[in-house]
């Protein structure tokens, strides 16, 4: 089916119930299916067919979602780009990817060589008045018609971009409604960017249920989520883990509305086990953290019950996910080994769009490989080590920055830690330790917590401390950045 299909029918199901609520701005489900039928027909009017490219640049609106939604109305294949890229940024993927037209915001510059539509006055007024009735592609036709192009990350290298199909984008949604509970009950708070993978997706997946949507994007301090949570009476909302450390540092009496939540999800980034302990204490029981990539969709997830017996996993596959890891020569390694993460599933993408060289790095026998190495031991649980690309080598031996981040992070001084390669005559690689404290630290205590938990060549070689650490657009530290700035050795 379209995706969009589903909107018809919670027009006569639930017509007074919110759909997208976005500060004073709420959009019933009696009206949302034929906003974005006319949504669709003017974009078709302005160019956009079924298996065109269409970019998003919009900032975190609720008419951002109606193009989404709108998008996939047409049959058309959208191509997310972050609104807070550069004009060359967004040239470059839009040109790689082959854009039709950018729909981009009012005081958007004009963009060389890309056919940029505003969506000013203008846009919106055609927009209101476009046919509703217009045929668009539905029913089962559409299943293998593809729905998106998504990039996961910044625009430096070749730009990347697996196309995910609307039975693929489906099947993700099951995985929401059957492992993680989201369904037409939820009040759910979208409090990440849109253009990130998990922002979207959570999104379009509860409007596809039957649930409420509350737009909260970032930039925001906690504590004006927290009182979000509180106003909406939400029931649920995910958080990338840089947003949920910013919570775990408020007081108790200031966190007490984040108990209403019935699933507090995490994504984007690997917690530590100890961060996983105290989130589920301090800020929500019903804390989940959700392993996913942009090209498979959800791959596991701990669920609060099992963090007592796995807290430093990421948790068992969700349904219809198969996990294995494999050894350099594509062989499965036995329960405990370190390797190469591999998993397979009906809501993984089949490969990237126009990028034979990728597909063969990233796709064997049906599997999925996402760079991340990992361990599965016999209970099911997985636990990642690091990227692989992030693994370090000193003298013939593998260290993984994830153990040293998690011993680093324990300090009741450390925010939050970063273990990178530190390329040496000597060895090879020693380890750096980069450090974003919540108060001052002493470089004495971490080297004598290192001591006491690390063998002596994982250890690092210097601690640097920082006041921020670079990241990209869904929260991740831009670890090559940091890299960068280490003195020769």
């Amino acid at each position: 089916m379209n995706l969009a299909d589903a909107l018809a029918h919670h027009v006569a199901a639930r017509p007074d119930q919110a759909a997208l609520i976005h500060g004073e701005r709420v959009i019933l489900y009696r009206d949302l299916d034929g906003l974005v039928r006319r949504w669709a027909a003017h974009l078709f009017s302005l160019g956009i067919g079924r298996g065109e490219v269409l970019g998003i640049a919009l900032r975190d609106t609720a008419d951002h979602v109606l193009a989404l939604y709108a998008s996939a109305r047409l049959g058309a294949i959208t191509l997310p780009i972050d609104v807070r890229w550069t004009d060359a940024e967004k040239q470059s993927v839009a040109t790689r990817f082959r854009a039709r037209i950018l729909l981009v915001e009012p005081d958007a510059a004009p963009i060389e060589g890309v056919r940029c539509v505003a969506l000013d006055e203008g846009f919106l007024a055609a927009a209101a008045s476009a046919p509703a009735e217009l045929e668009f592609p539905t029913g089962s036709d559409c299943g293998d018609m593809p729905l998106l192009v998504s990039l996961s990350s910044g625009t430096t290298g070749r730009p990347k971009g697996p196309v995910v199909t609307h039975y693929q984008f489906l099947r993700r949604f099951w995985t929401h409604w059957i492992d993680l509970g989201l369904d037409a009950r939820q009040t759910y708070v979208s409090a990440t960017p849109l253009y990130f993978g998990g922002g979207r997706t959570f999104a379009m997946s509860q409007l596809f249920c039957g649930g409420t949507v509350v737009l909260f994007p970032p930039p925001y301090k906690p504590e004006a989520l927290v009182r979000e949570v509180e106003l909406r009476e939400a029931t649920s909302c995910f958080l990338v883990p840089t947003l949920i450390r910013r919570l775990l540092d408020l007081p108790a009496e200031a966190l007490a509305p984040m108990k209403r939540l019935s699933l507090l999800l995490s994504s984007g980034a690997p917690l530590h086990a100890n961060e996983r302990t105290l989130i589920r204490e301090r800020i929500s029981a019903g804390f989940h953290e959700y392993y996913a990539s942009t090209e498979g969709g959800g791959v596991s997830l701990l669920r609060p019950e099992d963090i007592d017996r796995a807290a430093d996993s990421v948790g068992r596959p969700v349904f219809g996910v198969e996990v294995r890891v494999l050894d350099d020569e594509g062989q499965p390694l036995p329960p405990g080994e370190v390797g190469r993460l591999a998993y397979r599933g009906p809501g993984v993408a089949s490969g990237f769009f126009d990028d034979a060289e990728a597909n063969a790095d990233a796709f064997e026998d049906g599997w999925f490989l996402p760079g991340d190495l990992a361990t599965v031991d016999e209970a099911g649980f997985i636990r990642l080590r690091g990227r692989r690309k992030d693994m370090i080598i000193r003298a013939g031996i593998n260290i993984y920055p994830m153990e040293v981040e998690a011993v680093l992070a324990s300090h009741p001084a450390v925010h939050e830690a970063v273990v990178v390669g530190w390329p040496a005559k000597e060895m090879g690689e020693e380890v750096a330790a980069f450090i974003l404290p919540r108060e001052p630290v002493d470089q004495a205590e971490l080297e004598a917590l290192c001591a006491s938990r690390l063998a002596p060549y994982k250890r690092p070689r210097a601690f640097f401390v920082v006041e921020e650490l670079p990241r990209n657009a869904s929260g991740k530290v831009l670890k090559a950045e940091l890299a960068r700035t280490l003195p020769a050795i």
